[in-house]
């Protein structure tokens, strides 16, 4: 080899490694700066209130890879490859020349107050593996852009303001292994090619608004471990390919609208351990659990509609921590195997059908922490040493069930229970000592039947320092409220002790209580006044002081309570005038004053606060002087009741602002002057009295447009002219004009009770032409009669109404002959037949005078008694007004075509049939919600409180029963058949002078007991276990029967069982029924229609609330159902009783929706 060759090789290799070094360092250099410079203006965009970036500075010769959340290549090291910036207090955008950092693999930065769009060149990171944007305020959509992130496996977006959908390119991220989109506003569907990720271990995509079903293909994964799809929008059944996914090991897909059965192979997953599949529409039975042992830990199938028992394979489930079974329908008891898990701690089986004893069990599983057996059907008692078995439990909840017995004392070893919730059930005795609970959150005993002192209860309640809420409320506790009620937990937020027997008066500690945000003392023996220190309760939104016998003036410190929104003073003996401090209650939307003995004007600051939307009650009180024209501020109110005092001067036209306004009610006072014409914008009345004022002019044309008005009563007062027609005006039946001396009506055959115009002209014409020949006669005779008419106009209106003569009643009715009823009816034709009673058929017809279809009652005369029931049904109607009685149109006494008598009555026809129609319906399609059956015993109360205390004589009806309570469009109430009623006062006479006892009147299961010394002269000619009978019999006719009749009308309209059904042998009746489950097992004998309409309707499931209101309605049904008569309440009482119970109901639920 020649000597130059040897020499120059050595050389070159030296030169070529010191230009490559010299090469490598320039480059270095360059993108060192490149990656500085990016991060400098990365920090010149953010705002950084703790300095967490200080070390990022362009005047430090710190090298960058040791900035703080900087890391840099291990092979080179001046390229940055991660940014690490989590919970830092940084705010700003996100610059897209973040991609300059091309070498970067991990970007995170969480938890900060980053905020606009993410930007769609974050693509570009063509190295980036983990990327965590999570916990900002980044909004927009997600960029599709980072599909090209190929290499990316970690996507965390959760907990921002992203929208749109998810990009369905993102399956080109073939090694994503977690997607978390969590807490978002995502729409559209889940991208079925996610179930192309093969190396997909966990989605988290639970709070956003996803829609469609969960794609099948998500199953095909062999990686995933973790599907994650809780409170969104989903549809359809769980995909067998994801039920049947073996390395599955948590599946939750709570808050959704999932429907189907559960697939059997997802309890039998060898390695699924959580699954929560609550608040969805799963139905069917609760699959078996295979496997032995089973893998599963937590288990939460609440809030769906699974129906059967318990499976008993549930004692496989050996490793369970949890078992959520709430709000179904699950039957049966629980199974014995369930004591085969040993480490259970939540077991929740509320709201479900469960019954019998709870197994004793149960109360030996020391690892329990919640035990939730509420609003089930279980019964007998607890045991008395659970305070020692269950050692660990924090939440004990067994409300609305049928336990009975003592509350164990042993419960005060239970110093870590939090809630203790013994509800609606039937324990009894006194309470015991809980005050060793200092844990305690929430304690209910209401609707028991606890006794003892209330005193001692509260005493020890003030060693609880974290009571929140009190339920006390319907029981039977007895004593006076210690001054120490204000040493209890200043976090006391509810506190019910309505419906008691608590006496003495209020103390003033009550106002220390200034967490307070409920107070319920209503429905007690309360005495004195209310004191001022109540007005410390700055916090109070619900305050309920009704039903006492409180007294003095309401104190003007309630004023201050500026977060009140309903107030309930009622019925109590308070007097003095109404504190203008509440013009300071600026939230109140709802105000009973009513029933009191208050004086002085309404305050115009009361009548000044626009929030009120629910009502204003001050009726029943002394209030004087003129209604202030602030009333109209009001127009927000839906109800105003100033009735019954002694306001006076006109009605302020500001009243026509109450656009909103339904109910008003101003009758009983001595208002004057016209109504206004400002009223013309009130078009959503739905009722309105003025009667018994001073009120004249015209009857404003008007109210013949208000669509929604169905009872006007403007009757005695000083109206003159015509009357409108249509309309109103064309429902006598909820119209009430009578008492108005100058009204005439254009039509004489619409409104009989008064005079036609035409006649009063002519009658005023004929009287001036003769004045002045008879002016010295007719002042005598004026004398004379001014004191005879008055004396009888004043016994008159004391007794509301007259009682006019059969030849007066028959003026009255617009005349039809057989011909036209059998023209009305296509000849009597079964096709209009729509009934048929005891004395005769019910036709559906159309008559020429009437636009709206008729009821034509032909009675049958061959039968004995027929021609009576005639008589007695027009004697009953011929002067009966009321919106909840049947209107008669006009009758027919005359012959047939055969010559023989006919006689019928034509009726207001009732297109929604009778209430048995509906209680027992033939075919699929009627159902009474548990609201609409309220209103309708409302209506039926009021209409027997009507014709028992408001019609001048007293009417008993005598045969109160489903099938003669007929229903109009709007489902109110109608009373009808009065074929067998009876005057009280005629009765009594007839009674008076017969030894006799007429046949059976009322029908069977309706009519009420007598005595059983009354019935030993009464054979029976059927047994449907009545035993005997008050007015069934002929005994005497009492209004005490018909109220015992309502009494179980009220009990079937609750049960949906007809008294006649066939259980009721051997002495049992529907009542007796009733009260052997009262109240403990009220849920097990109530109408089933009623629980599906609470579920699907009404709220959401029937909570415990809903359930207390049938509880207070079959309450009030047995007090009217008791066998003595003397010992039933009367109707008046009935009517009130449910009227408050719907106003409770109401309340409810407006303010759960």
């Amino acid at each position: 080899m020649p000597p130059s060759h040897t020499h120059t090789a050595p050389f070159l290799s030296l030169s070529i490694a010191f230009f490559l070094f010299f090469f490598s360092q320039s480059i270095s250099a360059t993108t060192n700066f490149t990656d500085r410079d990016t991060l400098l203006q990365f920090k010149s965009q953010l705002t950084d209130p703790l300095g967490a970036l200080s070390s990022w500075s362009s005047n430090t010769s710190l090298n960058l890879c040791k900035w703080r959340g900087v890391t840099c290549g291990q092979n080179n090291h001046s390229r940055v490859i991660a940014l690490d910036l989590d919970s830092l207090g940084l705010s700003g955008s996100l610059p897209p020349y973040v991609t300059n950092l091309t070498f970067l693999k991990r970007f995170n930065v969480p938890n900060n107050s980053l905020s606009g769009h993410i930007p769609s060149e974050l693509g570009l990171l063509q190295h980036l593996q983990y990327l965590n944007l999570s916990m900002n305020y980044f909004q927009g959509e997600i960029p599709s852009n980072l599909s090209s992130c190929t290499n990316l496996e970690v996507l965390s977006l959760s907990s921002n303001r992203l929208g749109g959908e998810i990009p369905p390119n993102l399956s080109q991220c073939k090694n994503l292994k977690i997607i978390a989109l969590t807490d978002n506003a995502i729409e559209g569907a889940i991208p079925e090619e996610f179930g192309q990720l093969q190396n997909l271990t966990k989605i988290f995509f639970q709070d956003n608004n996803l829609t469609g079903t969960i794609p099948w293909q998500l199953g095909m994964s062999s990686s995933l471990t973790h599907v994650i799809l809780t409170n969104n929008s989903l549809t359809g059944e769980i995909p067998p390919y994801l039920a049947n996914s073996t390395s599955l090991h948590a599946l939750y897909l709570s808050s959704n609208k999932l429907t189907g059965e559960i697939p059997p192979t997802l309890f039998n997953n060898p390695n699924l351990a959580y699954i929560q599949l609550m608040s969805n529409e799963f139905s069917g039975h609760i699959p078996p659990f295979s496997l032995n042992p089973s893998p599963i830990i937590y288990l939460a199938l609440s809030a769906n509609n699974l129906t059967g028992p318990i499976p008993s394979s549930v004692g496989n489930l050996t490793l369970l921590d949890t078992l959520l079974l709430a709000y179904n329908n699950l039957e049966g008891s629980i199974p014995q195997e369930l004591q085969k898990v040993p480490s259970l701690k939540g077991l929740d089986l509320s709201i479900n059908r469960l019954s019998g004893p709870i197994p004793h069990f149960v109360y030996n599983i020391s690892s329990l922490v919640y035990l939730g057996l509420g609003n089930n059907n279980f019964s007998g008692e607890l045991p008395q040493d659970i305070g020692y078995t269950l050692p660990n439990l924090q939440y004990l909840i067994m409300t609305s069930n049928k336990l009975k017995g003592p509350i164990p004392s042993s419960l005060a070893k239970l110093s870590g229970l939090v809630t203790l919730d013994f509800g609606g059930n039937d324990f009894s005795g006194v309470v015991p000592d809980l005050e060793t609970l200092i844990s305690l959150h929430e304690l209910d005993l209401g609707w028991n039947q606890l006794e003892g002192s209330i005193t001692t209860i509260l005493h020890s309640l003030t060693n609880c320092p974290e009571l929140v809420n009190l339920y006390l409320e319907d029981n039977n506790f007895e004593g006076t409220l210690p001054r120490s009620i204000g040493k209890l937990s200043q976090n006391l937020q509810l506190m019910m002790l309505g419906g008691n027997k608590i006496s003495g008066t209020i103390p003033i500690e009550l106002g220390n209580l200034t967490s307070l945000y409920t107070l319920f003392i209503d429905r007690n023996l309360l005495s004195d006044s209310i004191p001022p220190s109540i007005g410390n309760l700055t916090q109070l939104v619900f305050l309920r002081l009704s039903r006492n016998n409180l007294s003095g003036p309401i104190p003007s410190s309630l004023g201050n309570l500026d977060q009140l929104s309903q107030i309930y003073l009622n019925e109590n003996q308070l007097n003095g005038s109404i504190p203008k401090s509440f013009g300071n209650c600026i939230r109140l939307n709802m105000a009973n004053f009513s029933c009191n003995n208050l004086q002085g004007q309404i305050p115009n600051e009361l009548v000044s606060i626009s929030s009120f939307t629910q009502a204003l009650d001050l009726s029943h009180n002394s209030l004087t002087g003129p209604v202030p024209l602030e009333v109209g501020k009001l127009n927000n109110i839906g109800v105003l009741n100033i009735s019954h005092n002694q306001f006076y001067g006109e009605i302020p036209s500001s009243l026509g602002n109450c656009l909103l306004l339904e109910y008003l009610h101003m009758e009983g006072n001595l208002l004057e002057g016209s109504i206004p014409s400002s009223f013309t914008a009130l078009k959503g009345l739905n009722e309105i009295d003025l009667s018994s004022n001073n009120l004249s002019g015209k009857i404003p044309d008007f109210f013949k447009s208000f669509g929604s008005l169905y009872y006007l009563n403007l009757s005695f007062n000083d109206f003159d002219g015509s009357v409108p027609t249509g309309g109103i005006f064309s429902n006598q039946s909820e119209l009430f004009i009578q008492g108005n001396k100058k009204l005439c009506a254009n039509d004489p055959n619409i409104f009989q009770e008064i005079s036609s115009c035409s006649a009063l002209g002519a009658s005023s014409r004929k009287s001036n032409s003769h004045l002045l020949m008879i002016l010295v006669l007719v002042i005598g005779i004026i004398v004379i009669l001014a004191f005879v008419v008055s004396s009888l106009l004043l016994l008159w209106r004391k007794a509301h109404r007259g009682v006019s003569s059969p030849d007066q009643a028959k003026e009255k009715f617009r005349k039809v002959s057989y011909a036209d009823l059998q023209k009305a009816t296509n000849g009597f034709s079964p096709g209009n037949l729509v009934g048929s009673g005891r004395f005769g058929s019910v036709y559906k017809g159309t008559i020429e005078f009437e636009v709206n279809p008729v009821a034509i009652k032909v009675f049958n005369l061959n039968l004995r008694g027929g021609m009576k029931s005639f008589t007695t049904e027009c004697d009953a109607l011929r002067n009966l007004r009321h919106r909840n009685l049947v209107r008669v149109i006009t009758s027919c006494s005359t012959i047939n075509h055969f010559g023989n008598d006919f006689r019928a009555l034509v009726f207001e026809y009732m297109p929604n049939g009778s209430l048995e129609e509906w209680l027992h319906p033939k075919s699929t399609g009627k159902e009474l919600t548990l609201a609409q059956r309220i209103c309708i015993a409302i209506d039926v109360a009021s209409a027997l409180e009507y014709l028992h205390d408001g019609c001048g004589l007293p009417i008993v009806h005598c045969d109160v029963k489903p099938s003669n309570i007929l229903l109009d469009n709007a489902m109110t109430a109608h009373v009808s058949d009065f074929g067998i009623a009876e005057f009280l006062v005629r009765t009594m006479e007839k009674m008076k002078n017969s030894s006799s006892l007429p046949g059976l009147r009322g029908s069977i299961g309706y009519i009420a007991p007598v005595p059983i010394s009354m019935a030993n002269n009464i054979s029976f000619p059927m047994d449907h276990g009545e035993k005997t009978v008050e007015y069934g019999m002929g005994c005497k006719a009492t209004t005490a029967g018909d109220v015992y009749s309502f009494g179980v009308l009220l009990l079937e309209m609750l049960t949906g069982k007809r008294p006649t059904d066939e259980t009721f042998k051997e002495g049992l009746s529907l009542p007796s029924f009733v009260n052997e489950a009262f109240p403990e097992r009220i849920i097990e004998i109530v109408d089933s229609a009623i629980l599906r309409k609470m579920s699907n309707v009404e709220s959401d499931l029937p909570d415990q609330r809903t359930i207390r209101c049938v509880i207070q309605l079959i309450k009030v049904a047995l007090s009217c159902t008791t066998q003595l008569p003397k010992h039933r309440i009367k109707m008046q009482q009935v009517a009130a009783e449910i009227a408050s119970i719907w106003q409770v109901f109401s309340n409810w639920s407006l303010s759960e929706h």
